[in-house]
């Protein structure tokens, strides 16, 4: 068991583990990934509401948080054990309510400032009297009320909580993160609910923990007080709680709703009595701290491995969904190689034109049919990839939150597909114009090779024979010649393996493009497999300052 003496290196452990599990994240839908997000704020609450707050702080009050079932008497019994109203009792709550905090007068600093609930902002309030009571404010988002009364022990703070089944999701949430920041746990029931699951959820998860836990068995009819508290202990007994303090409350008319808010002295004592015996008692006290405090410590040994496995999946899913999208498109990367070297792209308009070349149809024209088709060839290869990623993703739960593709997505594809393709014809013009300059120079240092005619070849009639020669496949073999006989055979040569790289490098660069745009959602979620060996790590450190 952990004492809490005060230790450094624990706290610096705790802190770097708590910094691990802050990183994690969890955006892929996969089935463990609500659980996973769960022992996540958990972690987090448990760290920075109590565990590295108690450690720093030894002598600071004990928190004991009064939870429970709507309707189950929380405020009620708080308001009783203070000897006055200073929460708002009954059934019918607002929307939103504020929990109250209450300590004793000297114990105030302890939680006036973020030691403990960092999240939650102040809320002060005139001091009030048995006489007075101040009404409860409207109620504050992100709040915490803080009380003080001379009737509580010093060493002590009472904290009502939020109904755990309230039908206010935040309200639930808030409740669960307020449970975390317990030095002991009072959990409260009713003879009508006490068998409820969700109750029930809340001492398996104390059990669990091993925290210090009091359970109060509240509004039994005087009729049935013995059968339902005998009935009660049997269930604890059989869940392993049958050790855990014990204390019932008689249905009174100051439980109903509209009455007094509170109880007789008769019916709280003892419970006021155990809670002041811990907080007055040295060994009570540091039993009760120690005991929540290892309980959480020890319990990091099986969840963090378990957040672990759950960034690890994650990281699976996303490399998983990555490969679908890195298949799709090298596959159809092959195919457009493939389509290019049996000349797919010298059809339709594009064949049209080179057939009536050079009588019936200019270079520009034909450059014009050839870039088209190429165009459609590239974008012909992205919407099967396309397809492919959108039917395979359909049956992958965990690509939910990377969406369907925008409308209006291919059509954008094809934009930045003909884009591209219109800066490759312009980087081959070029690249013939630089050749058919070359060939223009005097015949005693003219380059190797032989040409036909001593004329000058035109740029625009070099770059249409040699984009047609490198995407007509054979159907073209007569551009390659004719090229050769403009330039020479060894010009032309060089000429094609320079245009071959260059339509292979402008066809990787759009499908990588177009990949990699795919791709950016995944990628925008950040899931890597650093946290999971980082959260090891860390509980590694941890364990070995236990």
């Amino acid at each position: 068991m952990v004492t809490l003496d005060e230790r450094p290196q624990l706290i610096d452990a705790l802190s770097a583990l708590r910094d691990r599990v802050a990183a994690v994240r969890l955006p892929l839908p996969l089935p463990d990934t609500p659980r996973a997000r769960q022992t996540r704020t958990e972690l987090l609450a448990q760290l920075d509401d109590y565990l590295v707050p108690r450690l720093k702080d030894p002598d600071a009050p004990l928190l004991a948080v009064v939870g429970g079932s709507t309707g189950a008497g929380k405020s009620t019994l708080v308001n009783s054990l203070v000897g006055r109203r200073v929460s708002e009792a009954g059934v019918l709550r607002p929307t939103t309510r504020t929990p109250v905090l209450v300590c004793h007068p000297e114990d105030h600093h302890w939680f006036a400032g973020m030691r403990v609930l960092p999240q939650l902002t102040r809320v002060w309030l005139p001091q009030a009297d048995e006489d007075h009571p101040v009404d409860e404010p409207a109620p504050e988002e992100n709040a915490l009320r803080v009380e003080t009364a001379s009737s509580l022990p010093r060493g002590l703070a009472l904290l009502d909580a939020p109904d755990i089944d309230s039908l206010v999701v935040e309200n639930r949430l808030l409740a669960a993160e307020l449970i975390c920041a317990a030095d002991v746990w009072v959990m409260v029931t009713t003879a009508s609910r006490y068998a409820d699951a969700v109750p029930w959820h809340l001492l398996r998860t104390a059990k669990e923990y091993d925290a210090t836990l009091v359970t109060v068995l509240d509004r039994v009819p005087h009729q049935v007080i013995g059968e339902v508290s005998r009935q009660y202990a049997a269930l604890l007994d059989k869940a392993g709680l049958g050790h855990v303090p014990r204390f019932t409350i008689p249905e009174l008319p100051e439980s109903a709703c509209g009455g007094s808010g509170l109880l007789p002295e008769s019916a709280v004592a003892e419970l006021r009595a155990w809670l002041a015996h811990r907080a007055q008692d040295p060994a009570a006290r540091q039993q009760a701290a120690d005991r929540t405090a290892s309980g959480v410590i020890d319990s990091l040994d099986t969840r963090l491995p378990e957040l672990a496995g759950a960034v690890a999946a994650q990281y699976a899913a996303a490399v998983r969904l990555g490969g679908v999208v890195e298949a799709a498109y090298r596959e159809q990367g092959k195919r457009v190689r493939k389509e290019l070297g049996r000349g797919a792209v010298l059809a339709g308009d594009a064949r049209t034109r080179w057939r009536a070349y050079p009588r019936d149809s200019t270079s520009e024209e034909l450059l014009d049919a050839l870039t088209e088709s190429l165009a459609a060839l590239l974008h012909c290869a992205v919407s099967a990839a396309e397809e492919h990623v959108r039917d395979t993703w359909r049956r992958e739960p965990a690509s939910a939150p990377l969406g369907p593709p925008r409308a209006g997505a291919d059509r954008e594809a094809a934009e930045r597909i003909g884009v591209a393709a219109r800066r490759w014809r312009r980087e081959l013009e070029e690249l013939a114009e630089e050749e058919a300059r070359g060939v223009d120079r005097p015949p005693g240092s003219r380059r190797s090779g032989s040409r036909s005619s001593g004329a000058v070849p035109e740029p625009d009639t070099v770059a249409a024979l040699l984009a047609t020669s490198l995407l007509g496949g054979r159907r073209a073999r007569a551009a390659g010649e004719r090229l050769a006989e403009l330039l020479g055979a060894q010009t032309a040569l060089r000429l094609r393996d320079k245009g071959g790289e260059l339509v292979l490098s402008y066809v990787d660069r759009v499908l990588h493009a177009e990949r990699d745009r795919r791709l950016a959602p995944l990628d925008a979620l950040d899931v890597t497999p650093e946290p999971q060996a980082e959260l090891i790590a860390a509980l590694s450190v941890l364990q070995k300052e236990k």
